[in-house]
């Protein structure tokens, strides 16, 4: 069972109070996952938003690493928010714990209670802003060419 105080220290969930965290528990669930398991596969669907609460995953793409990320940290937003095939593969690297948050009930958090929503999604957005601040640096601090070709 996923425990409210859990929440509280998540991103995910900021801003939220005790009556809007009950209303989300019984949407929520727990994944457990295996060392070096793909949790999301690049090019297939997932219709699950992710939050990791135990453990460590690489995202990558075309076998590509393009972050790390680690307890608190939120993947599979972009399957919600786009509603397509993953761009990315997520894959353990340790055994993992998550929270999911599918997007049948994002629909219905939408339908009980628009302010949560609005909270769910403006958390989302600092957190792909973030995300992409991340992978800026990342490319920024990598050597250009000798050549260009």
């Amino acid at each position: 069972m996923i425990e409210p105080s859990l929440l509280r220290k998540l991103s995910l969930f900021d801003g939220l109070g005790d009556e809007q965290i009950a209303i989300l528990l019984p949407m929520l669930e727990e994944e457990s996952f295996g060392g070096s398991t793909d949790i999301v596969v690049e090019g297939t669907r997932s219709d699950k938003l992710r939050v990791i609460i135990e453990g460590r995953v690489i995202v990558q793409k075309a076998g590509v690493v393009l972050m790390e990320l680690g307890e608190g940290d939120v993947f599979g937003e972009m399957e919600i928010l786009d509603v397509g095939p993953s761009d990315t593969t997520v894959r353990t690297l340790a055994a993992t714990k998550v929270i999911t948050l599918s997007i049948d009930a994002f629909g219905d958090i939408y339908e009980k209670d628009i302010e949560i929503y609005a909270f769910l999604f403006m958390n989302l957005a600092r957190d792909i802003s973030r995300k992409q601040k991340r992978v800026s640096d990342k490319a920024a601090n990598r050597s250009p060419p000798t050549e260009w070709s």
